[in-house]
């Protein structure tokens, strides 16, 4: 019985997993009386953190342009990456040059580097890779996202705005907005690592700039009477499948039905995937792995017989290892209300140089 997925069910069920759903009662409750002193811990030393950081005994790197945080507080993917890419589209459209920074999870480098379209997952992370090949913004990776800034900025001087994928809880980063996504998993049993998928206590989320749904209303994640911030709606549309290959190939479900169809995605909710799958009319045979899993071709050797379908983050990563039919369906943000002209009211009050509207940098 693997401790990983164990820990998964209990945190994201809500109370005690009962007998009969793979283990028995006492192994849940002896995992929950262990625990509970860590998460404790965990709370205290997240608040101290945080408190440490909000009255400047630890420092915080402030740049000269606009910071915007997109991260979550849950442990996993939420939807941060996508979210990140429309507003890179989107500001860039208004006028803005954004760059991204990104710890780079999964990457060989140390220290601070540029992400290359032409770079490997192993390089520089699944993520980063992605934003480089589809946000058409400079990007770059370090787990010291500071540091990561300020070496894009050296580089791109004409970037006027900042945003960080993922990086809610890393606070040596200054940042003028913070906008925090959970998707339908909501806040799982509400409780704090290890007993919990929490990164911070669920009241954070009344301190962020804005919350996002995505493929959920926000308003589910707080109570009735609770003061919220602005909330908002993603959903996530597919686009046409685009070939693993050679992305300039492009076919519609209509063309697969019928068809041999595997699909496997390594995201932070992989039923997520398979659901637009079911969606769009199409039966495949489904495996998910970890997020940001790390594909060899075994993984993918059960889908030789057919037709491999997959995401546009776990596509980065299969296209070097899988040679046979394979087609990738990526999917277009899509925001309610408009997130990207809160984002630039937020930010009309900070400096951004060369926007329209707005005043020049200040050192």
């Amino acid at each position: 019985m693997a401790l990983g997925p164990r820990l998964q069910k209990f945190w994201f069920r809500g109370a005690l997993p009962r007998r009969g759903d793979g283990a028995p009662a006492w192994f849940d409750t002896l995992l929950f009386n262990l625990l509970t002193p860590i998460s404790w811990l965990f709370r205290g030393l997240t608040a101290l953190r945080r408190l440490a950081f909000r009255h400047g005994w630890l420092g915080s790197a402030r740049l000269p342009v606009p910071v915007v945080v997109v991260g979550n507080i849950i442990v996993g993917g939420a939807g941060k990456t996508p979210l990140t890419l429309y507003l890179a589209r989107q500001l860039r459209a208004a006028g803005l040059r954004p760059g991204i920074v990104s710890r780079g999870y999964g990457s060989a480098q140390e220290g601070v580097a540029a992400v290359s379209p032409e770079a490997t997952p192993a390089q520089v992370g699944d993520e980063p890779l992605l934003l480089a090949r589809e946000s058409g913004c400079p990007v770059w990776i370090g787990r010291d996202r500071a540091a990561a800034a300020r070496a894009l900025l050296a580089a791109s001087p004409d970037c006027n705005l900042i945003l960080c994928d993922d990086g809610l809880q890393h606070y040596r980063l200054a940042r003028d907005v913070e906008i925090a996504v959970c998707d339908v998993r909501g806040l799982g049993n509400g409780r704090l690592l290890p007993v919990g998928p929490l990164r911070e206590p669920r009241q954070r989320l009344a301190q962020v700039d804005a919350v996002v749904g995505n493929g959920m209303a926000a308003e589910l994640l707080f109570s009735a009477k609770a003061a919220t911030p602005p909330l908002f709606r993603m959903d996530l549309r597919p686009a046409s499948f685009h070939g693993l290959q050679d992305p300039s190939r492009q076919c519609s479900a209509a063309d697969l039905a019928g068809k041999r169809l595997y699909a496997v995605a390594g995201i932070g909710h992989p039923q997520r995937f398979f659901r637009t799958l079911a969606e769009l009319g199409l039966t495949v045979e489904a495996r998910a792995f970890p997020d940001h899993h790390a594909y060899n071709a075994a993984d993918l050797a059960f889908a030789r017989d057919g037709v491999l379908l997959t995401t546009a983050k776990d596509g980065v990563k299969c296209a070097a290892i899988y040679g046979g039919e394979a087609w990738v369906l990526p999917v277009d943000a899509q925001l309610t209300p408009d997130l990207s002209a809160f984002v630039l009211e937020k930010i009309n009050g900070r400096t951004v140089a060369g926007h329209p509207g707005l005043p020049g940098v200040q050192e």
